[in-house]
């Protein structure tokens, strides 16, 4: 089974509808995957594909999507959110563009070793995730032609 319908079975599992805007909106998260966009992003790129939607619903459907373990959301700027399909079942951390938004996968968790190095014992921790952000090979050479 392709990860899309998954997805999709995922969604009708859960009591959700496969509407059109929610169906826009996977598409652009598919075509996009490897790529964090911002709402915005998403909300004008869902329209191209399906011209009645709202902004409004790309954000219930953002947060409906996060919820259900299908898009991890990270704030790349301080201000704005940004949102990716997970394409991989195992857990994994990212390297993540400034520019372009472009993410790769990071293979291994550096939880255990951080941890070693504090007491945590008057801690529960129930999630983390690690990201590194910089400028891709693409976005430096963008960068260094405008200086």
């Amino acid at each position: 089974m392709t990860l899309q319908k998954e997805i999709e079975r995922n969604l009708r599992n859960q009591g959700y509808k496969l509407t059109n805007q929610r169906k826009a909106l996977l598409q652009v998260l598919f075509h996009h995957k490897k790529h964090f966009l911002s709402a915005e992003e998403i909300y004008l790129k869902t329209r191209e594909k399906y011209a009645k939607t709202n902004f409004s619903t790309i954000y219930r459907n953002l947060e409906i999507l996060e919820n259900l373990g299908i898009i991890h959301k990270t704030n790349i700027h301080a201000t704005t959110a940004h949102y990716e399909l997970i394409s991989r079942a195992s857990h994994h951390h990212h390297i993540i563009c400034k520019g372009c938004g472009k993410t790769e996968p990071i293979d291994f968790c550096p939880l255990e070793e951080i941890l070693s190095k504090f007491d945590h014992k008057n801690f529960t921790l129930t999630d983390h995730k690690f990201e590194l952000y910089g400028y891709c090979s693409k976005c430096q050479k963008k960068n260094s032609s405008k200086e």
